[in-house]
């Protein structure tokens, strides 16, 4: 007995859910959900960035006079560039942590249901995997940024020994 579109057929299924078969529903959303805490962490990593750098920005942009260097206008634009790629970066896993935790509520309404989900479920899950490696691509984008942008001033680095104390910066033996 089929109804609806050929893509969605209801199966005649005799026996209704045990405990058994829910147990086993649970075991196959428990990789999503492991993946929902992956990108869990990694919004708080990004979010935790994204707060730094805007913390920055609105230093440089109280300091009015440190806005007339090139060098400060020059940072005041990749902050702004890192704020896009990290709010892109943070947008794009929210849709992802969004649409798998979709995808295991089709599971369990799909079995409870008796309705054939897998199609559904796996265009939503390669959507999901598309966005996190937009979200990781946006992320990684703001990383190498910030990492061309924020350089240590040489004169700094400058070891106690070069200083004239013959100590070196590990404290190690003399």
């Amino acid at each position: 007995m089929t109804r609806g579109p050929a893509r969605y057929q209801l199966r005649a299924m005799p026996d209704p859910a045990t405990p058994f078969d829910i147990a086993r529903i649970i075991q196959l959303s428990v990789t999503p959900v492991f993946l929902l805490v992956a990108i869990g962490s990694l919004l708080n990593i990004v979010t935790v960035r994204l707060g730094r750098i805007i913390d920055r920005a609105r230093k440089l942009e109280e300091d009015a006079s440190s806005l007339k260097t090139p060098a400060r206008i020059a940072e005041l634009h990749a902050l702004d560039r890192r704020i896009s790629h990290a709010n892109r970066a943070i947008n794009l896993c929210i849709i992802a942590a969004l649409l798998i935790a979709f995808v295991v509520a089709l599971l369990f309404i799909g079995y409870l249901a008796r309705i054939d989900m897998a199609g559904p479920s796996a265009v939503l899950f390669i959507i999901a995997m598309t966005a996190i490696i937009g979200g990781l691509w946006s992320f990684l984008l703001e990383i190498s940024i910030s990492t061309k942008t924020i350089r240590v001033n040489s004169e700094l680095l400058v070891t106690r020994s070069e200083d004239g104390d013959g100590g070196d910066d590990a404290g190690g033996e003399r």
